[in-house]
């Protein structure tokens, strides 16, 4: 992803332009995702089995985190998704298509993490605080 961002870039004019608005959106946003919003997603996996979760305190403070600043990472994403929209308009009025794949492709991942990806680690916080219980 981050390969074909830079791609669109390299690309100078407005292209490049449009795709640096989107990589100064995504950057924070990538690092509040890998600090708090994803790793608990590690745990469904072990969670499904029935395996016992290490270090329970601290995916229960991710957890928490990200239920408390969901919104504010949805409204990244809108953010991203306008970015993106108008990297697409551009690289398509200028004959780019690759980089109009690569905003529907960005668009739909940040679909899944709206849909399925946050709500599941949100869930791995959840079902282990009923557990502790």
């Amino acid at each position: 992803m981050h390969k074909k961002l830079q791609s669109a870039i390299d690309e100078g004019g407005e292209v490049g332009a449009a795709a640096l608005e989107v990589k100064k959106l995504l950057h924070p946003h990538f690092l509040r995702e890998e600090e708090f919003a994803l790793p608990p997603l590690g745990l469904l996996a072990p969670l499904s089995e029935g395996k016992p979760a290490e270090d329970m305190k601290d995916v229960l403070k991710m957890t928490d985190r990200l239920k408390l600043e969901l919104p504010s990472m949805l409204g990244e994403h809108k953010q991203i998704v306008a970015a993106l929209d108008k990297l697409s308009e551009v690289a398509n009025e200028l004959g780019k298509t690759k980089h109009v794949r690569f905003g529907k492709k960005l668009k739909l991942h940040a679909k899944t993490e709206e849909e399925v990806l946050y709500p599941a680690a949100i869930l791995v916080g959840e079902y282990l605080k009923a557990k502790s219980k």
